[in-house]
Formats: C-alpha cells, structure tokens, sequence
C-alpha cells in the first residue's frame, strides 16, 4: 500500500509540474515573442474564463453550457453504446449475424460523425435530435468493435464445458460470452465516452444555442480568442472527468479481472 500511494504521489506531483511548465511556456511565450498578439496569455484567459462562469455567455454561465453538452454526449453515448454492445456481441457470437451486419458496419465504422452533419440535418432538422444523432455515431463505432471482439475471444474450452453441462444457447450466451466480454466492452465504452465528448463541438456546430462547441462557434464569430480557449479548455476538463469516472466504474465491474492477472 505504502509503495502504491507513494506511486499515486509522485505521478500527482509530476502532473502538477508539467501543467505548470506548460503555463509557465505559454506566458513566456506571449510576454516575449510575437505570439501575443496572435494569443492571449493563460493569466488572461483564466481569468476570462472566471468571468465565463461566474457570469453569463449568451444565455447562461460557462457550467451551465457545459451542463447542456454533458446532458447531449450522455443521451448519444447511452443510445450508442446499448445498440453498438448489443450488436457487437451478436456478430462476436454468431456467423450469420456476423455475415449480415459487418460489412455494413465496416464501411460506416471509418466515416467521421461530422460528415454525417448535412444527412442529420435533412433527416432530423435543427432541433436536438440531430446534434443526439451525431454524438450517437460517434460511441457507436468504438463500442460495436469491441463487444464484437470481446465476443469473438471468448475461450471455446469454456463455451464447451457449459455445453456438456446442459447449457443451452441462451444460458451460454447470457452466462459465459457476455460476462468473458466484459472487459472488452468497457475498453469501448472508455473509447467511445471519449469520442462522444470530443464529438459534442461538431454536434453543437448544427444551430446550436448553447453548449460548449457553441461556445467556441461564437467565439470565432466574435474573434474573441479567450471565449474560445474557455469552450475548449472546458471540453478537455469535462473530457478527462468522464474518462476517470469510466475507469473507476470499470475498476469497479472487472475487478475480478484485474485480480487474475
């Protein structure tokens, strides 16, 4: 325990002092070179972001549009990921279901969510359910090859012996394929929060009147650097707080996983 926290200490402090370089170059660079006419420095923009979220930017604070991109990236990422898991573990289990979905899954799986930005909006208008959609696609992908793969690994000697023990295919499939899968599913689903978050710009792009892409959309039509440094100093904070809270939970679920190795 000792030597595990002592690891935990050290790998805080070295994150602490890379951020802190990271700023310290940021300034430097803005008080000393031309940059700063091109950039405003961290001390600006955080105080600017200060003002964001204390303040008002359109409609409301900067949390409260990080508020509006959390509620969009979990709606898609819930959707996604319950028809991509699904999916995926019927084409990892089964030929035909393999023969049927995969080569249409291998020709969406490498498009972009934002080139499906014109289709959602003629298929869906300007409301919501585009910017849902778009998110939907980006967790869909990551989520559908892992779950499938998951499945498609599953030890045969294990699928064999619950075979000999009278298990039908239901009971194998809900028994031994779906919790062996387990932690290939959360692999995808790391993958695809993180898809989602950064996929939530683009989304915001399509007549959007809040969030943080819409943030940054204003930001660019304003010229106003700090405005857009906020949205997308926002977006990597709410990126990162989702992946932690991915990883505690799948800490949690395969900590039987974790204890074999």
């Amino acid at each position: 325990m000792k030597e595990a926290s002592k690891e935990r200490l050290i790998s805080a402090l070295c994150a602490v002092a890379s951020i802190g370089a990271f700023l310290l170059i940021w300034y430097l660079a803005c008080a000393l070179t031309t940059l700063g006419k091109l950039l405003p420095d961290p001390v600006t923009v955080l105080v600017g972001m200060w003002g964001y979220i204390t303040g008002t930017v359109g409609k409301c604070s900067l949390l409260m549009h990080a508020v509006h991109s959390l509620r969009r990236v979990l709606i898609g990422f819930v959707i996604g990921s319950a028809i991509g898991i699904s999916l995926g573990l019927l084409m990892g289990r089964y030929r035909l279901a393999r023969a049927i979905f995969n080569p249409i899954f291998r020709i969406i799986r490498p498009i972009p969510p934002i080139a499906w930005i014109p289709i959602s909006i003629i298929w869906f208008g300007l409301g919501e359910t585009p910017k849902i959609f778009l998110i939907t696609l980006a967790a869909f992908a990551n989520t559908t090859l892992n779950a499938m793969t998951g499945a498609e690994s599953v030890d045969i000697t294990t699928i064999n012996a619950a075979k000999m023990l009278g298990a039908n295919e239901f009971q194998i499939f809900t028994t031994v394929v779906i919790p062996a899968s387990v932690p290939s599913i959360f692999a995808g689903l790391q993958v695809g929060i993180s898809c989602a978050w950064a996929s939530v710009v683009a989304a915001e792009m399509v007549k959007a009147s809040n969030g943080l892409g819409w943030i940054i959309q204003a930001g660019m039509d304003n010229n106003n650097m700090t405005q857009i440094l906020s949205g997308i100093i926002m977006i990597g904070l709410g990126g990162f707080v989702l992946t932690y809270i991915m990883r505690t939970i799948e800490g949690v679920a395969c900590r039987w996983n974790k204890s074999g190795r």
